[in-house]
């Protein structure tokens, strides 16, 4: 089953266009992987995606319903879960209060208690942390409780937008290691990533964004091998 798909997607800032016909298709229990030079127009697809941004021109379909004209909370409701850029934690709440607030509408509040113990299986440091302040975390840490907050809502897509970002190597690993098990246990993950060789090796799928437009895609380990991706990305 096609978990998201995207057709022609036209979106932007204000009156600034950054996508530009935009096409993907990622299959349910798959990671896939959005790569490109800075500009090209990454972070607006999650954007875009989640209902952040309008869908100008095109269609966003979930398991086959279309949702680019749901609001952002219909599209959480339906499982469609953004963890952005630079985590967007509460730093003054606790990571408890962090994790719950990912679990406001009714289908996640019912499961509240079931997944809380859920996350803390998968990041024991948020057990050991979870009275303490999210904003004294250590960057690995406020990872983990961004992802942690986003499993909390049931997500049938989670969307990783930067996740390894300014992380230590042996974090980057954790929390990639983390990524894989989400997907074994049948959540499609779609993500951002700077880290090409890492984003690459991970995904199922990968596309590889250019001025607002998928320049080309395949299987992530395979374009770890492509010509193009080597010396526009690699520096090989």
């Amino acid at each position: 089953m096609t978990m998201l798909a995207i057709s022609g997607l036209h979106s932007g800032y204000g009156d600034v266009p950054i996508l530009h016909g935009f096409d993907l298709a990622i299959e349910a229990g798959m990671i896939g992987a959005v790569v490109g030079a800075n500009g090209a127009g990454k972070t607006t697809t999650m954007r875009a995606v989640a209902g952040i941004l309008p869908t100008w021109q095109g269609e966003i379909r979930l398991a086959g319903e279309r949702i680019e004209r749901l609001p952002p909370r219909k599209r959480v409701e339906a499982g469609v879960i953004l963890v952005p850029e630079g985590r967007k934690l509460f730093p003054s709440m606790t990571v408890r209060e962090n994790l719950e607030l990912g679990s406001l509408h009714a289908r996640a509040k019912a499961a509240r208690a079931r997944t809380l113990e859920q996350v803390f299986e998968i990041f024991p440091r948020l057990l050991e942390r979870e009275g303490q302040r999210a904003g004294t975390l250590s960057g690995g840490e406020q990872q983990m409780c961004a992802i942690g907050r986003g499993l909390m809502g049931l997500p049938r897509l989670l969307m990783l937008d930067e996740p390894s970002l300014g992380l230590a190597p042996i974090v980057v690993e954790t929390i990639f290691g983390v990524v894989r098990r989400i997907r074994d246990e049948g959540v499609t993950v779609l993500m951002v990533e700077q880290n090409v060789r890492h984003a690459l090796a991970l995904s199922d799928r990968a596309w590889v964004l250019e001025q607002g437009r998928v320049e080309f895609e395949g299987k992530g380990r395979e374009m770890l091998d492509d010509d193009r991706v080597r010396k526009a990305y690699l520096g090989m």
